[in-house]
């Protein structure tokens, strides 16, 4: 149940920012890249984070030396903070220079709008490589208990660091990671490349060589040079590896002439929905077993799928999205009986959203969108700084 709050509070902070850069920053919101930022593949990453603790629990039971459990209590919980800051560090550090995990990572940094749902994209794969540079902690004995809760506070200490309205923080910019400092390791300016590696606390990348204070005589360029042109998820996860092995790409047309079936905002919409069918699947989790929670992560990682075609004005996105959205769902209502008063609800207004989806797809005009990829790119630009 913590962490279902813990995840829709995240969700909330990410919306509330969203309003305050709409009404009060006046900017207008990429809707698609925000939906990806927060269905980048968290489905998938939630089943591959407790692969992580299981992990874990399994090496502190058979080849911890248990030294820290031994110690005070305070002291344990002093000493995992620090450390386990330490230890991403070196994690984060290591996922720029090596290739093999920058496949991994650059799906956070491939994200052009700094804003706290850029926090939460994340690889479907993150937390596979994560975990040996964890091993350690487990290894001297840090608890369980208190690696899961350190874990949890280091990781929304950076989720605040994608924050949009803090521009500098005073005295702490000298101590921890700041939004200032994290802007900096999101430029792709050669002066802030792989710079600001930390996760909380900035005196790792001060005594390793890797800090950089942002600067206010360059503006900066978030994203990367050779992006990952789509906005689904699929393939903004699996296209590096596709680069690092060196096989043949698939011709993705992002910023091509195409049919303009479904807004910014239509898609958007559908990916907040899908993102609160994630929050119910967190809830229920711990209590489901087998067949529904099987059944409702299949539609949630093919709705994920579908909600990326949507962005791309994909007919088969629409109707996969359409598929997921009222057949998987009504069929697993009935077929399992299932009695959820949440999840009615949430499925008939997602149901909606598909016929919604199916009746743009056939019954309302459709325009072909005429810019090239420059003019795209540009209107994207002065979009995002309009």
């Amino acid at each position: 149940m913590n962490l279902v709050y813990g995840t829709g509070l995240l969700f909330l902070l990410v919306l509330l920012e969203l309003i305050a850069i709409r009404y009060f920053l006046q900017e207008k919101i990429p809707w698609k890249e925000i939906v990806m930022n927060l269905n980048s593949g968290h489905i998938l990453l939630w089943i591959f984070r407790g692969m992580e603790v299981l992990a874990f629990h399994w090496l502190l039971t058979h080849f911890s030396f248990g030294w820290v459990a031994q110690w005070p209590i305070a002291l344990q919980w002093v000493f995992a903070f620090v450390a386990w800051d330490f230890c991403f560090y070196w994690l984060h550090r290591l996922h720029h220079a090596i290739s093999l995990l920058w496949a991994v990572h650059v799906v956070h940094h491939e994200g052009e709008h700094f804003s706290l749902s850029l926090g939460i994209r994340n690889s479907w794969y993150s937390s596979l490589t994560s975990f040996p540079f964890f091993a350690a902690l487990a290894i001297l004995g840090v608890p369980l208990e208190i690696f899961i809760v350190v874990s949890s506070v280091h990781y929304f200490i950076q989720f605040y660091n994608h924050n949009r309205i803090v521009k500098k923080s005073g005295w702490l910019e000298h101590i921890m990671i700041t939004p200032s400092h994290h802007r900096v390791h999101h430029g792709k300016n050669p002066e802030y490349i792989n710079k600001n590696c930390g996760g909380t606390f900035v005196i790792w990348d001060k005594l390793f060589g890797t800090f950089q204070a942002e600067r206010d005589d360059i503006d900066i360029e978030f994203g990367t040079n050779d992006a990952v042109p789509s906005e689904n998820p699929f393939w903004t996860n699996n296209i590096p590896f596709l680069k690092w092995l060196r096989l043949p790409l698939p011709q993705l047309k992002k910023h091509e002439a195409q049919r303009t079936f479904f807004s910014d905002a239509f898609v958007g919409f559908g990916g907040l929905l899908l993102f609160c069918l994630l929050l119910f699947y967190i809830y229920k989790e711990p209590s489901w077993a087998g067949t529904p929670k099987l059944i409702l992560f299949s539609i949630i990682f093919l709705a994920t799928i579908a909600n990326g075609g949507l962005a791309e004005n994909k007919v088969w996105g629409a109707i996969l999205w359409v598929t997921c959205t009222n057949v998987f769902i009504v069929l697993f209502l009935l077929t399992l009986s299932i009695n959820e008063p949440i999840l009615t609800g949430l499925s008939v207004i997602i149901g909606l959203h598909g016929l919604e989806t199916l009746r743009r797809l056939f019954f309302s005009p459709k325009q072909k969108r005429v810019t090239s990829f420059s003019s795209s790119k540009n209107q994207t630009n002065s979009a995002q700084l309009s």
